[in-house]
């Protein structure tokens, strides 16, 4: 740890939001992860401007992140700077028929403030547990439904610390990906655009997703989530479960008995646990039906 950096980056982002050696088992979904070397807090758009150039001016490799609900940290940590845009960036505002949110809003507020406001087209998004940073960056989507049909505008920083503002169009949405990934552009807000619907029908089309999820997915233990793309013409989850995984377990990480796109932190997994059962899991679906299954999850860290 240099104390000098130690002490420029509090006096960016103040000495009680800047640690050091921060365990990141704390901070994702996955509870598994060993330290970053700084974690960092900001409270404001300029904090985060003045953070980043001040990285990369140092050449300290660094990472935006918002709840940790995709993420795989390296039990060794990482040696750089994690950047956490979430609780002090998480306003939601409606307009009539659009609702701007910042980006550490969770979508699943997002989605119960559309409800409430009679809005519907986001019910899909309900039960995802990410923020809506996060779900601009890869396009998140469920059941149907996918960021790039409902963000009309996405208002993002680059690496050199300028504003813009893109257009749906601009963004260039993919499968999981976007331009903001691609470019590595930081997410600091995201206009929704939706239509007029029945609070009522709205309410019980989200308790339906939420069900179905409660049933068919291992909510009940930590995980990143699905771990695997859907691989074109397939199921990630019935490759898996056809190639006899179900149940497979390295260390304290299993395939879900529930879903076998999931791997989750069954029994106090470690980072290499989880890397280990993916790269099983991957090695066997190719062996045996020819396909390659990419991950959904981000790795972050040596591994």
């Amino acid at each position: 740890m240099d104390k000098e950096i130690l002490n420029q980056l509090c006096n960016i982002a103040g000495i009680e939001h800047v640690l050091v050696d921060e365990p990141m088992y704390k901070h994702t979904t996955f509870k598994v992860g060993g330290k970053a070397d700084y974690y960092i807090i900001p409270h404001t758009i300029e904090e985060i401007k003045s953070t980043i150039l001040f990285l990369k001016k140092q050449n300290i490799p660094f990472c935006v992140v918002g709840n940790g609900s995709n993420l795989l940290v390296s039990d060794n940590g990482y040696h750089g700077a994690i950047i956490k845009i979430y609780n002090n960036f998480n306003e939601i505002e409606i307009n009539k028929l659009s609702i701007k949110a910042q980006a550490g809003a969770l979508l699943s507020d997002i989605a119960t403030k559309a409800c409430e406001a009679g809005l519907k087209n986001f019910e899909f998004a309900a039960g995802i547990p990410g923020t809506i940073g996060g779900a601009a960056v890869m396009n998140a989507g469920a059941y149907g439904g996918e960021m790039q049909q409902v963000l009309t505008t996405v208002t993002v920083m680059d690496e050199e610390g300028n504003i813009k503002t893109l257009t749906n169009e601009e963004l260039q949405f993919g499968y999981r990906t976007s331009v903001i990934s691609t470019n590595h552009y930081t997410v600091l807000e995201a206009e929704i655009g939706l239509e007029c619907g029945d609070c009522t029908e709205i309410k019980a089309i989200i308790d339906d997703y939420g069900q179905r999820r409660a049933d068919k997915q291992p909510l009940e233990y930590p995980s990143a989530g699905s771990t695997f793309k859907r691989p074109k013409g397939y199921f990630a989850g019935k490759l898996i479960m056809d190639a006899g995984l179900r149940g497979y377990a390295i260390g304290g990480a299993q395939v879900s008995e529930k879903h076998c796109g999931f791997i989750i932190n069954k029994n106090n997994a470690t980072a290499k646990d989880v890397i280990q059962l993916i790269r099983y899991v991957q090695n066997q679906v190719w062996e045996q039906f020819g396909v390659k299954l990419e991950t959904e999850v981000k790795m972050l860290g040596e591994f």
